[in-house]
């Protein structure tokens, strides 16, 4: 005859490490009151069933409505390092989503999440900075940032951070100095981000890691040709497409500047530029002929590339409409006369 076992085990639908989510709209109400709770381990329990709630954006809405930031700003300071890393982690998640970005701005998350700079926890810290990269990429977002006076820190933690971490800070970087650069020129970010350039990282060095090349401070110009534009030429040679891309993208918004041009000439930047531009498919074609465009509005420029006339013919023959458009512009201005 059979006999009924009870078993010890947990049903295997049922993660002890999660809090049980109550039915329907209830469920972000009762887990919100549940992260104020005393004790450790049911705001732990909290946080993880909220990590998986906030992924749809229809609960990062509600979460907004019930002022769970309030709760999450809170947590953020917790002595509790799974609390905080919890914490960080569905600020992120909710960074994913448009109105996570615009919810966690105008709650003023940027200065509490300050604080977490320096945490001693890795995660911590990474997940930080995944929020001020998401937050960076809407305007508000970056004069948040800006307000906060957040960049000269941002710019001496890309001295001794995590390398994963630098990467995300460039990012934010980037971002934040096409608002404004003039804070990120006082913190010596060109020097900073000329290391960066010839950093032993690919992804490093092909991050948008010089969005000060398009900035037109006037404090900016002379650092920026002097410093960073003869780093760029040598990039252009790079043994990764992705860096000779980046480098010939950020050189082609450098010459835009009449300072750039002649730093570009002065460096050498043609006979690189040329190479690329004679890449069939290759990524950093139409920069390359771009920027060999803008260095032919200079006298010598267009001398030089009268010889390489052929060069730009070839381009014509590019499937790109773009490369195409751009070979035709290019011919037209070397080929310019005065008279």
């Amino acid at each position: 005859m059979a006999h009924a076992r009870i078993s010890a085990n947990l049903p295997p639908n049922i993660d002890p490490t999660k809090a049980p989510i109550a039915f329907g709209r209830r469920a972000l109400p009762k887990l919100n009151e549940e992260l104020q709770s005393p004790e450790l381990l049911t705001q732990q329990r909290a946080l993880m069933a909220l990590c998986d709630l906030v992924h749809d954006p229809q609960n990062v809405y509600q979460a907004l409505e019930l002022g769970i930031l309030d709760n999450l700003k809170t947590l953020l300071v917790h002595q509790d390092s799974t609390v905080r890393q919890k914490t960080t982690e569905i600020l992120h998640i909710m960074t994913m989503h448009n109105v996570g970005r615009h919810g966690l701005i105008q709650n003023g998350m940027i200065s509490a999440l300050a604080e977490l700079l320096n945490d001693p926890v890795d995660t911590c810290r990474k997940n930080t900075h995944l929020v001020f990269e998401y937050m960076s990429k809407l305007t508000e977002g970056a004069v948040g940032i800006l307000h906060a006076g957040l960049i000269p820190l941002l710019v001496s933690k890309l001295k001794n951070e995590l390398e994963e971490i630098q990467e995300l800070i460039l990012g934010t970087l980037s971002n934040c100095l096409r608002v404004e650069a003039s804070e990120a020129l006082a913190a010596d970010a060109v020097i900073v981000l000329k290391e960066k350039l010839t950093h032993s990282s690919v992804a490093t060095r092909s991050k948008r890691n010089l969005p000060i090349t398009h900035d037109t401070h006037p404090e900016g110009k002379n650092e920026v040709c002097e410093e960073v534009i003869p780093v760029l030429v040598s990039l252009l040679e790079d043994a990764d497409p992705e860096v000779q891309a980046s480098a010939t993208g950020a050189l082609m918004f450098a010459t835009l500047k009449p300072q750039g041009r002649f730093s570009a000439l002065d460096a050498g930047a043609i006979p690189p530029l040329l190479k690329l531009a004679a890449e069939e498919g290759g990524k950093a074609r139409l920069s390359a002929i771009k920027a060999l465009t803008i260095l032919a509005e200079l006298p010598k420029g267009r001398e030089t590339l009268l010889n390489h006339l052929d060069t730009f013919q070839q381009c014509l023959k590019d499937p790109s409409k773009a490369v195409k458009r751009a070979a035709k512009t290019a011919i037209s201005v070397i080929q310019w006369k005065p008279y």
